[in-house]
């Protein structure tokens, strides 16, 4: 990421490879033989750490691009796997936070996303004989970090951008409890000759939610492992830019083809939440009566002073202007 300037970014959402999960062993091999090496001879611990110091190059690097009051969300699952006929968990939400907190990050309350993607009767080990079964792992962290102090909005203009970006009531009560049951887990098949058969992307709401809870309108959004290009679509649909790495080139077939459809996308989110906000102050109205404050810009009622503000851009054209760069124009 040496192309980005220190102190740039205003927020970073990514999902990298899962170390020890099969799935990215080959990834990580590509990038330190001596991974592929370890995972031969069954050294699972040694495995474990030559994946995470690769890992670590990029936090080091999201460290230096963060603006100081700057938030990075971090989804990462551990990983369970049996090598040499050991079964044992690789947490890797406990490495990845403890070498973040060693470059000067603070850790601030973190987010148990609730996938639920396995059935009930799904288990691993010895059936009903203790003490031979293992938990299922039916969730994934996302660590929430942030790089110095509080973030400051000095000027009159800062401040009204923060007002026109902030949320609804009932959102804010969803978004910010530590436990996420409501968005549910993919496993995307890929279908592309030239991309590895699947991918672990998060679904579009995970990073939406979070653009929208730790920035404002205008601000850039950074992705360090793009993949499918799932957080700048985040981005566009929340009107933020957003810069995106990737080094297996054989995505940006399947970005550009879902870029096409994103005008769409984006306004029937906007429209969803605008909907969803209308019905949950009918049925304040119906439980309470009149309303106190109205917001400006759409003339519905709103539940606290500030909502008043709040004004949800929708996509009105988006245009690809240069080989890898794409440019959105909004309707204000």
């Amino acid at each position: 990421m040496k192309e980005i300037k220190s102190e740039s970014i205003d927020l970073v959402i990514t999902s990298p490879p899962y170390p020890m999960v099969k799935m990215w062993d080959e990834a990580f091999s590509l990038q330190n033989p001596e991974i592929s090496l370890a995972l031969k001879e069954n050294s699972g611990d040694k495995a474990f750490e030559l994946m995470h110091e690769e890992l670590d190059k990029v936090w080091k690097e999201v460290f230096r691009v963060l603006k100081t009051g700057s938030i990075a969300c971090i989804n990462i699952g551990d990983a369970t796997r049996s090598l040499n006929g050991r079964f044992k968990i690789y947490s890797n939400h406990a490495r990845i936070l403890s070498y973040c907190l060693s470059l000067g990050f603070h850790a601030l309350p973190s987010i148990l996303w609730i996938k639920e993607t396995n059935k009930p009767n799904k288990f691993m080990g010895a059936g009903m004989l203790p003490t031979g079964a293992y938990i299922t792992l039916e969730h994934e962290h996302i660590l929430i970090l942030r790089k110095g102090d509080k973030r400051e909005f000095k000027t009159q203009e800062e401040r009204l951008n923060r007002q026109k970006s902030a949320f609804f009531w009932e959102e804010r009560n969803i978004w910010f409890s530590d436990r996420w049951q409501d968005i549910n887990g993919i496993f995307q098949n890929l279908n592309h000759a030239k991309v590895r058969e699947r991918s672990g992307a998060y679904p579009i709401e995970l990073p939406y939610r979070l653009i929208n809870m730790f920035s404002v309108l205008g601000d850039t959004v950074l992705d360090p492992f793009l993949g499918t290009g799932t957080t700048i679509f985040g981005a566009i649909i929340s009107a933020r830019n957003s810069i995106g790495f990737e080094i297996d080139k054989n995505f940006k077939e399947i970005i550009e083809e879902k870029m096409k459809g994103i005008k769409e996308t984006a306004n029937a989110c906007i429209n969803r939440r605008l909907e969803r906000h209308k019905e949950f102050m009918k049925k304040i109205a119906e439980a309470k009566g009149e309303y106190k404050y109205w917001n400006k810009n759409y003339n519905f009622p709103v539940m606290t002073s500030q909502e008043r503000n709040i004004l949800l851009p929708k996509v009105k054209e988006i245009k690809k202007i240069d080989e890898n760069l794409f440019e959105a124009e909004y309707l204000f």
